[in-house]
């Protein structure tokens, strides 16, 4: 492939912006929602298009409740790259730091809802997404340094250049709290499950904060067993570990100890969202002090309620949402 060119809306590369509380880095896209349910994809006759990809949708669920949020991604020069940082404005997440690839496309993601807690995906992100093409040029340095929380997914390194600009962004971050790894294993981005052990790896060892499922756990340090795993990530220098385990709850660990936090129940309409409403809401929980329970608890709430909408981004709650489910929990089945 020839290098990528990229460069900004308006031609500029900016060192700064309006001060953040966030800034997430990674995937981008527009996913295409059947509007059709239980129907296969080549049967579905209308699709709804909303934004999407993991970190941008963090970046949207942190902005929805009240934190200054910013996504570093890249976009293809076409309408869908208009649309994004449009959609992203809208929200109230700063696009600025949102460049143009001007020879490839900006991803496209169908979803089929069957089954609706865990749709599969279709992903058009060949030869390879605009996201993945972040350069050192692309990078705001000393927002990077600096912000109070830098989100990182391990999908950001299943590839160059996108690889190298996030170890150096890490090693230019130095470990500040708070700089929290979303693991977001996705094996279609991945040759083999060796070199995504081996390059997320080495972003355990720059995390303050890892949050994953079962499977991205075992990726990332070798056994789908939640304790296990977090006692290792503990053990590589990780502050705040988070492991969801679905219908068990979320493990919630830290050096000084370990619990469970019960899962919210409700009738999943798409389970796609929900990870990233937690994201979401773990960042404003960071941001706000709060304990590690409390976190989790607000986070799986957060989760709980996207999960019962369709959508990712605009499915994302309010403050007053999740307070009003965690206070009244006999709504959960009626959300």
């Amino acid at each position: 492939m020839t290098a990528p060119v990229s460069e900004r809306a308006d031609g500029a590369r900016p060192t700064r912006g309006p001060a953040l509380d966030v800034l997430t880095v990674g995937r981008v896209g527009v996913d295409l929602y059947p509007q059709q349910s239980g129907v296969p994809l080549d049967r579905v006759e209308t699709f709804a298009r909303s934004l999407g990809g993991t970190a941008t949708n963090v970046a949207v669920a942190a902005a929805r409740l009240g934190r200054r949020s910013a996504v570093l991604t890249k976009v293809g020069a076409d309408p869908f790259g208009t649309y994004v940082r449009t959609a992203l404005a809208d929200f109230g997440v700063d696009p600025t730091w949102v460049a143009t690839h001007q020879r490839l496309l900006t991803p496209v993601v169908f979803c089929a809802l069957d089954p609706p807690e865990d749709p599969p995906l279709l992903f058009y992100r060949l030869p390879v997404a605009p996201d993945l093409t972040l350069t050192d040029e692309d990078v705001p340095w000393e927002l990077v340094r600096e912000v109070p929380v830098l989100w990182v997914t391990g999908t950001g390194v299943s590839t160059e250049p996108s690889r190298g600009t996030h170890r150096r962004m890490l090693a230019v971050r130095g470990r500040r709290a708070h700089t929290v790894l979303d693991l977001d294993y996705r094996p279609m981005f991945w040759p083999d499950p060796a070199v995504a052990t081996r390059h997320i790896g080495e972003l355990v060892d720059e995390a303050t904060v890892v949050v994953g499922n079962r499977a991205e756990v075992a990726i990332a340090v070798g056994t789908a067993d939640p304790d296990e795993a977090a006692r290792r990530l503990l053990d590589r220098g990780v502050r705040l570990v988070l492991v969801k385990k679905g219908g068990e709850g979320v493990l919630v660990a830290t050096p000084e100890g370990s619990i469970t936090v019960a899962p919210r129940r409700v009738d999943a309409v798409c389970g796609l969202g929900a990870g990233d409403a937690f994201g979401g809401a773990l960042v404003h929980g960071l941001l706000a002090g709060w304990d590690p329970v409390r976190v989790a608890e607000y986070a799986n709430a957060a989760g709980a309620l996207v999960a019962a909408r369709l959508a990712c981004a605009d499915a994302m709650p309010t403050d007053a949402e999740i307070e009003n489910l965690m206070n009244h929990p006999m709504l959960e089945n009626r959300t």
